[in-house]
């Protein structure tokens, strides 16, 4: 629970400080915040500022930052974060760029996180576009559009002079997109003195309060290989690999709980002319369900196995990486859980609302964490060279998170 003590007639601590039963609504409680005159005055900074943003958005879409190659893009944001009212500034050891809004009186500690990595090589020159009411541009999107939400955030709660009891932690984190190291290391040092935890990331209309398991692997099959013209078995280990995906794929795969299967890479001979003697795939399992995962591993692996000795020749499996499914108990049913729907619907929206997060919230959940994941607008061809994004959206998005925010941490009376 968070740590801050009941202080009665307020309704922000009948929600965040406590969990007794009260005659306000989550909503009642939201919509008192969304009302207020300090929040409205940051609205209206989003507003008046859509240039600006817009503007930013690109310049920062524009720093190419491959996993691993984050730091040119971290200190251009740096740059930025310098001149905002803020108590600290810091990277760690991870090299997460962490910046905190100090609140007024200990109230619950509300952390934002935005990755600062994309999918895209070192060395991509990047050059948005604009047209037809969208920005194009790889990575424009995941997480671009979220880093900008946060600046623009943290600019508009400042120019309307906006305080909050909690404190409020931006972290941009890095790493999101191959091993989750940012968020790890960021966890490691600061469990148990966080209260709620949003992962920006995809979405817009709606969250998820729960994150969806992810196993990868790269199977093998192992021969001798030779040339093309060799007449003697056993055949390139091609043959065994192409038999097990086609009955990999003839496999039921849940839609209740929801889950996943898909075989995306594939690799064999270096050379036409020779029997391949290592053939692979990559096969990617996800699942909100723990024991869908394992049952699926299960009927591979025989699968997998009948297959190679059907050619005389070994398999080998290669675990990639794995994030089981991550939950808290009672999550879906959490004041904070309702506070985030209570703000999407008091910002227009009809919420769905799913435990098949898949991002930083995840390895948060797995520590006891309570987190949600959202993002701040619509795009499209995520992980793609023609990744784009709506730009009007964006700025609902920017209040709707800053709404959660202020909500979360508490809003200071008297505004």
């Amino acid at each position: 629970m968070p740590k801050s003590p009941l202080l009665p007639g307020l309704l922000l601590l009948l929600f965040v400080h406590t969990s007794a039963q009260t005659t306000a609504t989550s909503a009642d409680y939201v919509n008192s915040i969304h009302a207020s005159d300090s929040v409205q005055k940051a609205f209206k900074y989003i507003d008046a500022n859509r240039n600006l943003i817009l503007s930013e958005w690109i310049e920062i879409t524009e720093i190419n930052a491959p996993s691993g190659h984050e730091k040119q893009r971290a200190a251009h944001i740096e740059n930025l974060l310098r001149k905002y009212k803020l108590q600290s500034i810091r990277y760690d050891a991870a090299s997460n760029l962490i910046a905190v809004r100090k609140g007024t009186r200990g109230g619950p500690v509300t952390v934002f996180d935005a990755h600062l990595d994309t999918v895209f090589q070192p060395g991509l020159k990047i050059k948005a576009t604009v047209r037809d009411g969208r920005v194009h541009a790889p990575g424009v999107g995941d997480d671009t559009r979220n880093i900008e939400a946060l600046l623009a955030m943290m600019r508009a709660l400042d120019d309307a002079k906006v305080k909050t009891k909690g404190d409020l932690v931006f972290v941009f984190t890095v790493e999101e997109e191959t091993n989750f190291a940012g968020v790890k290391q960021f966890i490691n040092d600061n469990k148990g003195k966080i209260d709620y935890y949003i992962a920006l990331d995809g979405g817009y209309e709606g969250f998820t309060y729960a994150g969806i398991g992810i196993n990868w692997y790269r199977h093998h099959f192992i021969g001798p290989g030779g040339h093309t013209r060799s007449r003697t078995p056993p055949y390139s280990a091609t043959l065994p690999l192409a038999r097990a995906i086609a009955r990999i794929y003839e496999l039921p795969v849940p839609n209740t709980p929801p889950s996943n299967l898909n075989i995306g890479m594939l690799g064999g001979s270096e050379v036409v002319n020779a029997k391949a003697a290592d053939a692979w795939f990559s096969l990617d399992l996800r699942s909100t369900s723990n024991e869908v995962i394992a049952d699926l591993e299960k009927k591979i692996a025989v699968i997998l196995d009948e297959e190679a000795k059907r050619e005389n020749i070994q398999v080998r499996t290669e675990v990639i990486s794995t994030s089981p499914a991550a939950s808290i108990p009672g999550h879906r049913e959490s004041e904070f859980v309702k506070i985030a729907e209570a703000a999407h619907r008091a910002m227009g929206f009809d919420p769905p609302i799913t435990p098949t997060g898949s991002n930083n919230a995840s390895p948060v959940l797995l520590a006891g964490i309570p987190a949600i994941s959202t993002g701040a607008g619509p795009c499209a061809d995520a992980h793609a060279l023609t990744e784009t994004c709506e730009i009007e959206p964006l700025y609902t998005g920017i209040k709707k998170i800053l709404l959660l925010g202020v909500a979360l941490a508490g809003l200071e009376s008297g505004q």
